[in-house]
């Protein structure tokens, strides 16, 4: 099972989760306006990195994990909710990993006024004693809730917990993957670079609204940021992200726009796992599309080192992290529910020029691992007071935002093959919204390494889509990079699917 807490392990790297800055909160209500937090930004980048230093009183900062889990929020206690205003806000209780306050403001007809730490907005279970009433500068984070599932129950929206991680959901969903303010440095052989959001600004919402404004203030050794997300819940929640970086050093890695997941195991994948359930992931794989048109699809795997795969483009029109099975019978897990859990689309706004999507796959054997991550890494380099705007939308739900003319992969399955040493691929398609296909149709493969043998194509009578189906004689050990798409004249049929095979 999943761990409720954020802070999963990334061995394979070395990464650990780095605790937020402390800042006390100002005294009294101050002017707040569109540049505040980047002006913010920008002078904090031209003074020296300081380390946050864990500043709580004792009895938090040694919780254990149960412990922690004891306290909770009073939902009577959540801010705008005697307002009878659409969202609500709650905060996370500082301690245990969370030993460095985070100073959180609201913000109503341009002034910024503090939100307090107090006990008495928590409750405390049986595991949880003695905790002194200190003054404490702040919280571990925060969440949003909404009537997202039906209008009398406010439902959990989005939260802010850790470093600069975020998640949300959409409508039916539950928490999976999650996404970052910034990646810098992942998969380096000196170590990832973790930011952190040091302090939050909240927008008061009007009556009625349908979206709410969060801003963040970033902070890190290499790179400074002021962030903006316009959250817009519904069938699939929508996060309008606006970023202002400043580079105090030279970044070797700049991740834009993060996504981070865990895959254990699927169809393509099981490896030597011994489970009752069929598959195991928050996601199934990396969707690219292309302003000219074209769609990828790379399945994920759990690979047995650390893989780090490019995917140059030019005219990127967007990327995400899919969960694609969201049947219950892919998995079986009646208490997990990755049947439930939701893809994250990123979507840039303006054009962000020349620059790669990056993928990196890290092996694990449990799956309370964040294992997978993907992120933009633009080809210009972020040197030294440098300063980087951009935007982007993310959005968060069921499926692909878009129905694509082009049919989908449902599945990728492996296995031995005809003749000796080879390895047998069968692809499953969905239907497709293109016209009916009046000429035959063809499994178009192309390997880096070895022989493709026997490419087959058909229509799956059982689902209506297409099956593909092929053979790869290997050349010794050299890894062989895959792709098949399906194709009836001129027409492409399907996204063109992308497969990294090692011997």
């Amino acid at each position: 099972m999943k761990s409720t807490m954020w802070a999963r392990s990334a061995c394979a790297l070395g990464m650990m989760w780095t605790l937020v800055a402390c800042a006390g909160p100002r005294s009294a209500a101050s002017p707040f306006g569109p540049d505040t937090v980047r002006e913010r930004a920008r002078k904090l980048a031209l003074t020296p990195y300081q380390k946050p230093v864990a500043s709580l009183p004792p009895a938090y900062a040694q919780l254990t994990y149960d412990q922690y889990r004891d306290i909770r929020f009073r939902p009577d206690k959540a801010r705008w909710r005697d307002a009878g205003l659409p969202f609500q806000a709650q905060f996370f209780a500082p301690g245990f990993f969370y030993t460095s306050p985070i100073p959180m403001h609201e913000v109503d007809a341009g002034r910024s006024e503090p939100i307090r730490f107090s006990p008495e907005l928590f409750s405390y279970g049986p595991l949880v004693k003695d905790l002194p009433d200190s003054p404490i500068a702040g919280f571990a984070g925060f969440r949003l809730s909404h009537p997202l599932n039906r209008a009398e129950y406010f439902d959990e929206l989005v939260a802010f917990l850790g470093a600069s991680y975020f998640r949300a959901l959409g409508r039916g969903n539950v928490y999976g993957l999650s996404a970052r303010g910034l990646a810098i440095d992942t998969a380096l052989p000196e170590g990832e670079e973790f930011p952190n959001f040091r302090e939050f600004w909240m927008e008061k919402p009007a009556p009625g609204a349908d979206r709410v404004v969060v801003h963040a203030l970033m902070d890190s050794p290499s790179v400074t940021g002021a962030y903006r997300f316009v959250i817009i819940p519904g069938e699939r929640t929508v996060m309008e992200v606006e970023a202002q970086l400043h580079a105090r050093k030279a970044v070797k890695r700049l991740g834009v726009a993060p996504l981070t997941s865990m895959y254990l195991f699927g169809e393509n994948d099981r490896g030597t796992l011994d489970d009752f359930r069929p598959e195991v992931h928050d996601s199934d794989g990396l969707a690219l599309w292309m302003k000219n048109g074209e769609h990828l699809w790379r399945p994920l795997q759990n690979p047995a080192h650390l893989s780090v795969s490019n995917f140059q483009v030019e005219g990127l029109r967007a990327f995400g992290l899919m969960q694609r099975d969201q049947d219950f019978r892919d998995y079986e897990d009646l208490e997990a529910r990755y049947d439930k859990r939701p893809s994250v689309w990123v979507e840039p706004v303006g054009d962000w020029g020349r620059g790669a999507v990056q993928l990196v796959e890290i092996p694990t054997h449990q799956e309370i691992d964040d294992n997978i991550v993907a992120y933009w890494v633009p080809e210009k380099p972020f040197t030294a007071g440098s300063e980087l705007r951009l935007a982007w939308k993310l959005t968060w739900g069921s499926g692909s935002p878009e129905r694509p003319r082009e049919a989908l992969t449902t599945a990728t399955r492996i296995a031995q093959g005809s003749t000796p040493g080879a390895r047998r691929f069968v692809l499953d398609f969905s239907r497709g919204e293109g016209a009916e296909v009046q000429t035959p149709v063809e499994a178009v493969v192309t390997t880096s390494s070895g022989r493709v043998l026997l490419p087959t194509a058909q229509r799956n009578d059982a689902t209506g889509g297409w099956r593909a189906t092929f053979e790869l004689v290997p050349d010794g050990n050299t890894p062989a990079e895959l792709r098949c798409f399906l194709r009836s004249g001129s027409e492409t049929l399907t996204e063109t699917w992308s497969y990294p095979w090692t011997p």
